[in-house]
C-alpha cells in the first residue's frame, strides 16, 4: 500500500472514502467531524441518526470504526472512528491503533482502494502530534488490507512536517 501525506482539507479529497474522526454520537462536531458534516450535507447526519437509533444507541465507542454515505463530499463513502482522548496517566495507544485498524477493515468491506486519513486524536483530544503520527503510520503500514493508498490530509503545515518526519524515520 502506498502512503501520502497531503496538507489541505480532507473534505476536497476525490477519494473512495474519507475517514472522520468522530465523536462517539456520531451527530457532528468541531474539527474534522464538523467539517465533514457541513460540507457533506444533511444524508450523512441522516444516517448517523438511523446508526444511534440502531445498532449504536449509546453511541459509537472510542477505537471503532462504522461507514455511511458521503453526501455531497467528492467520496463514496464516509468511514466514522472515535479517537481516544489523551492521558498521560493511562495509556490508550490501543485504542488509537485501533481506529486505523478498524476504518481500514471498514474500507476493506466497501472495496474501497483509496482511503483519507485525519489525524485523529491529535487535534482536540490532545494527542501528542509526534505519537498520533507514530501511531497512525505504524498501524496503516502493518495493516494487511486491499486498500492501495493511504491518503493522511494533515490541516497544516506543521502536521504535516510531522507527519513528513514521522514517515521519513518509519522508512528509514
Amino acid at each position: 500500500m502506498e502512503i501520502t501525506l497531503v496538507q489541505g482539507d480532507i473534505t476536497e479529497q476525490r477519494v473512495d472514502a474519507v475517514v472522520n474522526a468522530a465523536n462517539s454520537s456520531l451527530l457532528g462536531g468541531g474539527g474534522v467531524d464538523g467539517a465533514i458534516h457541513r460540507r457533506g450535507g444533511p444524508e450523512i447526519l441522516a444516517e448517523c441518526r438511523a446508526l444511534r437509533a440502531d445498532r449504536y444507541a449509546g453511541g459509537l465507542p472510542a477505537g471503532q470504526a462504522v461507514a455511511t454515505t458521503a453526501g455531497r463530499l467528492p467520496a463514496r463513502w464516509v468511514i466514522h472512528t472515535v479517537g481516544p482522548v489523551y492521558a498521560k496517566s493511562e495509556d490508550r495507544s490501543h485504542l488509537l491503533t485501533s481506529c486505523y485498524a478498524e476504518s481500514l477493515k471498514v474500507a476493506d468491506s466497501l472495496a474501497a482502494r483509496v482511503v483519507a486519513f485525519p489525524a485523529v486524536s491529535a487535534g482536540v483530544y490532545g494527542w501528542p502530534m509526534d505519537d498520533a503520527a507514530r501511531i497512525a503510520l505504524a498501524t496503516v503500514r502493518a495493516a494487511g488490507t486491499r486498500v492501495t493508498e493511504a491518503r493522511f490530509v494533515l490541516f497544516g503545515a506543521e502536521a504535516y512536517r510531522v507527519f513528513s518526519d514521522v514517515l521519513a524515520r518509519l522508512d528509514g
